[in-house]
């Protein structure tokens, strides 16, 4: 049986290449690694779904079920030699092949002629701080002393990527503020009228 990769399903073989854990051990991990700056574990529906998943496909296999008077019944998953080959296929899927991904953020901008530039200037100014304050965190995570630069190559990468964004952004609030871009529903409606077809069924 195979299954679709995913990054949390990637994650939790990866965290079980080391050692067998219980869902709850996996999410935690992943926060206390800060790993969930990259891989989506906020829901633990979806992280049961994806283990369920996995354990059909026969890439992970239950190892025990640890009872505590403390905690409910625990069932502790271990990764398959099936397992580690995919992990390992994966890994290699994703580190080579570059991935339309669909992300929020250009799919917005697809649409920005929604909007006028006066809100676009707003909403972008507002990103343009967050995204100043996310690199300030991912530049304190990667000045930890001691972790290895391997385990951070991540951070790296989002640390780079958020520098490109907030360059790219910056220049487009400067273009906004200074009326180099600039939009109004009127020429648009005579630009889509002029230049597109509308298929019809």
């Amino acid at each position: 049986m195979t299954t679709r990769r995913s990054p949390l399903a990637m994650a939790v073989l990866g965290l079980l290449a080391y050692q067998p854990l219980h869902p709850y051990g996996m999410q935690s991990l992943i926060k206390q690694w800060g790993k969930d700056e990259v891989i989506n574990v906020g829901q633990r529906t979806t992280l049961y779904k994806t283990i369920n998943r996995l354990h059909d496909a026969g890439l992970i296999t239950v190892h025990q079920t640890e009872r505590d008077q403390q905690y409910p019944e625990r069932t502790v998953y271990a990764l398959t030699e099936q397992g580690r080959e995919a992990l390992q296929r994966w890994m290699g899927e994703m580190l080579t092949t570059p991935r339309n991904e669909f992300p929020e953020f250009p799919a917005a901008l697809s649409f920005l002629p929604i909007l006028t530039p006066e809100q676009t200037l707003g909403f972008l100014r507002e990103r343009h701080e967050l995204l100043q304050v996310r690199l300030a965190r991912l530049e304190a995570a990667l000045g930890e002393a001691g972790v290895p630069r391997v385990s951070l190559l991540e951070t790296e990468y989002l640390r780079a990527a958020t520098e490109s964004e907030l360059r790219w952004v910056t220049g487009v609030l400067d273009d906004l503020r200074a009326g180099r871009l600039t939009w109004s529903e009127e020429r648009l409606r005579a630009f889509a009228s002029d230049h597109l077809e509308i298929p019809e069924d």
